[in-house]
């Protein structure tokens, strides 16, 4: 026997990868979302005029969970691909744009920062792009389940485009918390 792990072993390995990989990729998202208050129901985003190609807000709570799972898989194949060349700059690249992903929510919606949104998503998309290069190097499979997050922040990215120039005063704009109308009486 030549094999140091047989086939089923390797298998298994991955699938502890997965086991751990996908649910803190996907929680952390999750995290980022909830600190930043990243729903349709954002008080804020409700006065932003959108563009005409915005989706409605169920869209994105459908969407991410199943993105932030396609990279924790995908992530998770490369982590698991052991001795690959070019693995380690594959997981850099992953990370790096992670992090820069999880950075979006808290600066538009917590900062109200739609300029500066735009050029992370920006950043986000083409670090994206290098990773899905350095993930098919490593396992094309890998780089294939990247392909729909591409897509997506590339959609993601023409509506915070639009949403910028539909609202240069974004960040300015003043959204009375509930609480104050209420006792009013004027």
């Amino acid at each position: 026997m030549n094999q140091l792990a047989s086939a089923s072993q390797l298998r298994m390995s991955l699938l502890r990868w997965a086991l751990f990989v996908i649910p803190v990729t996907m929680f952390l998202g999750f995290l980022s979302g909830t600190i930043s208050g990243s729903t349709g129901e954002n008080s804020w985003y409700q006065t932003l005029i959108k563009p005409d190609i915005q989706p409605p807000s169920w869209v994105f709570g459908v969407v991410w969970p199943t993105l932030y799972f396609l990279m924790g898989l995908a992530f998770a194949m490369v982590l698991h691909a052991r001795g690959a060349r070019g693995r380690g700059i594959a997981i850099g690249l992953f990370l790096t744009q992670f992090l820069i992903n999880l950075t979006w929510s808290p600066v538009f919606f917590g900062q109200h920062k739609v300029s500066t949104a735009f050029y992370i998503i920006v950043a986000m998309l083409i670090v994206a792009i290098a990773t899905t290069v350095a993930f098919g190097r490593v396992r094309k499979a890998a780089a294939w389940l990247m392909v729909p997050y591409l897509v997506w922040i590339s959609f993601a990215a023409i509506l915070n485009y639009q949403i910028d120039q539909l609202n240069p005063d974004a960040e300015s704009l003043y959204v009375p918390a509930a609480s104050s109308q209420i006792g009013s009486g004027r």
